[in-house]
């Protein structure tokens, strides 16, 4: 295939994602990706990413802009799409506009492409006009975000600590990398960057993913927010560990790898289909198998893991609303209804699995949210409904502050007589 004919294969395919995420209720973004880009360049994938991912960071915007040069006139969806990707690869991503247009112009059926290099052309000939509006544009529509996030956030933070999380999580994320200490890479190579004061972290200065070094076990891509949990846990030697939602198993290498794979770590997650790279991601970070297990712990421990281990994490399932830097499409399923549910199922994971630690163990509670009702709220109730237990420390991280992905962790101590 030459260049001219991948190219449009990258375009083509970040077209039917889009579609398809349009269409189809539940799908995620990160995994309508996956299913498409094997067998693309490192080039292509990195084009059919950065479409998808930029539509649906910026999908407000370019809905605002789509409006504006169509008025309320009814598109087909897969014009819709068509048209919404090419704003972004326009004004978004800033890609040349010759081959933006006619490059789409040929994807479009025949009977669309009469509209399709319409409508781009015309959002060239706007463009002045176009950039002059978004100053005066309501935050929610000028960083793509539902009014109500950005209602709760202004109240919480204030205007313009609002803005620069809006303006935070409206850019595309770095990718990090953390070094296994167990199965280091021979040598670091040009474009790692190292993270100040965060030894074997670095950050990728290019887009040159490091995939052999990934699937070697030698590194791990992963936000620093993420270390905060392992610091509060601190694992040591001879203990007995659990990872309760552990997949895909980046925090049970980290776990593994703070105590020189010198303790004995039990890794559970509660649906099956994710158990297997679990297994495989341990295995390639350690050189051997670990103990994995399915368990959902919505539900009370079995009596073999009850005050079972010194050190419990969970790292409960969460609205993300700390990674929408990452999780592009997760501000669009999120809604006050769902973060109630969410906080039901969180405390009760958090309540069966304080259950599987020692008496004078440790719990620590985490999420990758900055919403306080899946945070210290639910701390809260936890420590009302158990006595003796105490809360020794809790950290929040806030994207427009640390610069990183928003994260919570809360350590909590078991009484030291039987509870």
């Amino acid at each position: 295939m030459n260049n001219h004919a991948a190219t449009i294969s990258a375009r083509m395919l970040a077209w039917q994602c889009l579609w398809r995420w349009g269409t189809r209720k539940g799908v995620f973004a990160d995994s309508l990706i996956h299913r498409v880009e094997k067998g693309l360049s490192s080039q292509d994938r990195a084009m059919l990413q950065a479409i998808v991912l930029g539509t649906l960071r910026h999908l407000r915007l370019l809905e605002e802009q789509l409006a504006t040069l169509r008025g309320k006139k009814r598109l087909q969806e897969n014009a819709r799409w068509l048209l919404l990707s090419g704003l972004c690869q326009l004004f978004v991503l800033k890609w040349p506009e010759y081959a933006v247009v006619n490059e789409l112009v040929e994807l479009a059926p025949q009977a669309l492409r009469g509209l399709v290099n319409g409508v781009l052309r015309e959002s060239l000939r706007q463009r002045e006009q176009w950039e002059a509006r978004l100053p005066q544009l309501s935050p929610g529509v000028r960083y793509s975000m539902p009014d109500w996030l950005v209602e709760r956030w202004t109240k919480r933070f204030g205007a313009k600590e609002c803005r620069e999380l809006l303006e935070w999580f409206a850019q595309p994320a770095s990718v990090f990398l953390r070094v296994n200490l167990l199965n280091p890479p021979p040598s670091i190579p040009a474009n790692w960057a190292p993270l100040p004061n965060l030894p074997g972290w670095f950050r990728l200065a290019d887009g040159h993913f490091p995939h052999d070094q990934v699937s070697a076990g030698q590194v791990y891509a992963t936000d620093p927010a993420t270390r905060h949990s392992i610091e509060l846990l601190a694992p040591a030697a001879g203990e007995n560990v659990l990872d309760a939602c552990a997949a895909p198993g980046g925090k049970s290498i980290a776990i593994l790898s703070a105590t020189q794979d010198n303790c004995s770590l039990l890794s559970t997650d509660s649906v099956q289909p994710r158990l297997p790279m679990l297994r495989s991601n341990l295995q390639r970070a350690v050189g051997h198998s670990t103990r994995v297990e399915l368990h959902d712990w919505t539900q009370p421990p079995s009596e073999k893991l009850r005050r079972a281990f010194d050190a419990v994490l969970v790292d409960v399932p969460c609205s993300n609303s700390g990674v929408l830097q990452r999780r592009v499409d997760a501000r669009w399923r999120l809604s006050p209804t769902e973060l109630k549910h969410l906080t039901t199922v969180q405390l009760q994971i958090a309540k069966h699995a304080l259950q599987a630690v020692k008496p004078g163990g440790r719990f620590v509670y985490s999420t990758c949210s900055i919403e306080p009702e899946e945070n210290n709220e639910i701390v809260q109730k936890v420590l009302a409904e158990n006595p003796g237990w105490t809360l020794a420390e809790e950290r929040l991280i806030l994207p427009q502050r640390e610069h990183t992905d928003g994260a919570y962790c809360a350590l909590l101590f078991a009484p030291h007589s039987s509870w």
